[in-house]
């Protein structure tokens, strides 16, 4: 039986990583990004020469109506959904006192808005899968509010607000769908990202850190996939911290 997995915001980074890592035979995936067609593609390319089935789909989940585009445009390529991972979002480092109306309402669309609306439409495909997963990113920058870190408000505000709907969500659907998210620590961008850290960044970071390092893309994709899988059968409503020790 074919595992039918949708990943958003998968043409780079943990997203990348996940559809890498669960790309095999009798694996069918939808590669999800907003504009780095060129990415999905390498990521869908990667995936299939390790057996898997895999599509790309554009869509900015800034408006309203894709995420339910989405999830209806990957339901019909692979036949249904077992599982879905919202990955997709981005960082806001405006402080709080200049934080505009419109600069939080873009956050919140992208992130709290995307993973609420994602899971409304994906809701009645998970039920009718195998395993069903639904796995969210959140973040360490919803939990560490310190003088010496970078501080992300809007971020922040959108994170928590996926974690907390998660639990909901957990509740709601148990014991059909489990629901689940992962808060990465600092993290490694892809090499030549434009969010890559410089080397005395990156050993200002890594300082903060008790196992001394960044994680990887590939770390975070472990843990989402170890959610994804038929082990985590009883585990729901939970935000795994994957930050290296990192005191949030």
């Amino acid at each position: 039986m074919t595992r039918r997995v949708l990943i958003t915001g998968a043409s780079s980074g943990i997203g990348a990583a996940t559809a890498r890592r669960l790309a095999a035979p009798g694996v069918a995936l939808v590669i999800h990004a907003r504009g780095n067609e060129a990415g999905a593609v390498a990521v869908a390319k990667e995936a299939r020469a390790k057996g898997a089935e895999a599509h790309v789909v554009l869509a900015d989940l800034s408006d309203p109506e894709a995420p339910t585009g989405l999830v209806e445009a990957a339901a019909e390529r692979l036949g249904g959904l077992d599982a879905v991972v919202s990955n997709a979002g981005f960082a806001d480092r405006t402080p709080a006192s200049d934080l505009s109306d419109a600069t939080l309402a873009k956050s919140l669309d992208t992130i709290l808005w995307a993973f609420l609306r994602l899971a409304r439409a994906a809701g009645p495909h998970l039920r009718r899968g195998t395993h069903p997963r639904l796995v969210a990113v959140s973040s360490f920058v919803a939990h560490l509010y310190r003088h010496d870190a970078h501080n992300f408000p809007a971020t922040a505000v959108g994170k928590l607000g996926v974690e907390a709907l998660l639990r909901t969500l957990a509740m709601e659907w148990a014991p059909a769908v489990t629901v689940n998210a992962i808060a990465p620590g600092y993290t490694q961008k892809d090499p030549g990202a434009h969010a890559s850290y410089s080397e005395e960044q990156r050993q200002a970071l890594t300082a903060k850190v008790p196992m001394r390092r960044l994680g990887t893309p590939e770390e975070m994709a472990a843990a989402i996939t170890f959610l994804l899988g038929e082990e985590a059968g009883y585990v729901t409503g939970q935000v795994i911290h994957v930050n290296g020790g990192l005191v949030v």
